[in-house]
């Protein structure tokens, strides 16, 4: 059976946080289920292979640990555990395309604009900019203030 995920892009902006509220609260209100995707890119450290390895090993357990901070609010706010996705990709476009591009459950991808006044932030303005290609898929994306309060995403979602 499937069931209607909504893609939450981590990172360590505030805004991951207003988008992953929002998420949880169309989640359950939909009867979805919340996925979190963390993009590794890849080591820049490209002279020995055993530091590069040590470098992406050391970034996969701080995605772990960070998505598993996240994992607790998820699980009360929409009574169903997240979907941890840990990618490796050249950069976050890419893995989120490779998400999509894998999970046909995948139907919205939600993001939150940036706050601090210097532009929408990155991966908003790579699709204003580049568009929403998803390979064959075609996935609504919902782009949600960053600065919303609680209040509010209880009202909209």
């Amino acid at each position: 059976m499937s069931s209607r995920k909504f893609l939450v892009v981590s990172d360590d902006t505030p805004e991951f946080r207003t988008a992953l509220r929002f998420a949880c609260r169309r989640a359950r209100s939909t009867g979805g289920h919340v996925a979190i995707l963390r993009v590794i890119e890849p080591a820049v450290f490209e002279h020995w292979s055993g530091v590069r390895e040590e470098i992406e090993r050391q970034e996969r357990a701080e995605a772990e640990a960070q998505l598993q901070e996240v994992a607790e609010f998820v699980l009360e706010a929409t009574g169903l555990p997240p979907e941890f996705l840990i990618l490796h990709a050249d950069n976050v476009r890419a893995g989120i395309k490779k998400a999509i591009g894998e999970d046909p459950d995948i139907k919205i991808l939600v993001l939150a604009t940036s706050v601090s006044g210097r532009g929408p932030g990155p991966i908003v303005a790579a699709l204003a900019k580049d568009g929403v290609k998803w390979g064959g898929r075609k996935v609504p994306v919902t782009l949600v203030p960053g600065d919303l309060t609680d209040e509010e995403i209880a009202d909209l979602a």
